[in-house]
């Protein structure tokens, strides 16, 4: 499985890693109304116009091996932490490099994905179409139409921000997806759960808001000799 489709998996709330951001009241948290959960996160979204970032990615199998074995999960699927780099851009420019315990490469300038395998020599190029509601990416680097049109966004405490979004899209490549932001009101964690039973924490650190990014860096040519899928 890709590391496109590992960042796009699907998502439960972890109540462990989200304990920063949540409520530690005896008192049920009150939740936002629809509209004003997609109206914060708007607000949130909008001091974002670029960010870099390292990442800490975990894929877990939800309900242990047993589960995961009957649901057809190998090993390899499950309690992997990939790391890396992560760099986005509005509108629509993203960069995602995972250095260990393999190398991989993510990069699109807003037309079209490159997903590069240099272990294999391969390269996969898509349209941003085909993916654009089914990537986190979306959040970061996509415009806040593209996201509510693709989303219905949720915030579970309406004090705290961190959001939880499931794709309008039933056949999108994951059934839900939480955000949470820092003080510097930049994005520290993402969990996804997809519906083969996989949850993946991303842990964002050395996070930096609005940098000056170049944007050649989100251009991707495949070196020579790369076998190039179209897709």
């Amino acid at each position: 499985m890709n590391m496109l489709r590992k960042t796009m998996g699907a998502v439960a709330i972890s109540a462990t890693l989200l304990a920063p951001a949540m409520s530690t009241t005896v008192f049920a948290a009150t939740a936002a109304t629809e509209q004003q959960a997609t109206s914060n996160l708007v607000k949130q979204l909008s001091g974002i116009q670029s960010l870099s970032a390292n990442f800490e990615q975990t894929t877990k199998a939800t309900g242990g091996t047993k589960v995961a074995q009957q649901k057809g999960l190998t090993a390899q699927h499950m309690n992997q932490t990939f790391k890396g780099v992560m760099k986005v851009a509005r509108p629509g420019k993203f960069y995602w490099e995972t250095t260990s315990p393999a190398k991989q490469t993510i990069a699109t300038t807003g037309k079209m994905v490159w997903i590069y395998d240099p272990d294999l020599q391969q390269a996969v190029r898509q349209s941003l179409d085909e993916q654009v509601a089914n990537t986190p990416a979306l959040l970061l680097s996509g415009n806040t139409a593209q996201i509510q049109k693709a989303y219905r966004i949720t915030q579970p405490d309406r004090t705290k921000t961190y959001y939880t979004l499931f794709p309008k899209d039933k056949e999108g490549a994951f059934q839900s997806l939480t955000i949470s932001f820092g003080a510097n009101k930049a994005p520290s964690l993402m969990i996804l759960q997809d519906s083969l039973g996989q949850t993946t924490h991303v842990k964002f650190s050395n996070v930096k808001l609005n940098p000056s990014i170049p944007a050649s860096t989100f251009n991707f040519a495949p070196p020579k000799g790369t076998d190039i899928i179209d897709q």
